[in-house]
């Protein structure tokens, strides 16, 4: 972060230019800000809709975990073609 300048080297026209610099800067960070703000609510909205969908139980809950720690570990049984 840059330090704040010495106000009182800086004349008015400087003083002006400095907040308007600074004000633009605020409301570009106020635009990024909503527009993060935004691409969060789209987040959470396509979170509770597959939450409902599955009743709140993640799809995970249906994983036989030690089946496919078995499997990735090369010991158990390739399921039957047919």
């Amino acid at each position: 972060m840059e330090a704040f300048p010495d106000l009182a080297s800086l004349s008015d026209d400087d003083l002006k230019r400095l907040i308007d610099d600074l004000t633009q800067e605020e409301h570009e960070v106020s635009y990024r800000r909503r527009i993060l703000h935004g691409k969060i609510d789209l987040l959470r909205a396509e979170l509770q809709a597959r939450l409902r969908e599955t009743g709140g139980k993640s799809v995970l809950e249906q994983v036989d975990v030690d089946r496919l720690a078995a499997i990735l570990a090369g010991k158990a049984v390739p399921p039957a073609e047919g």
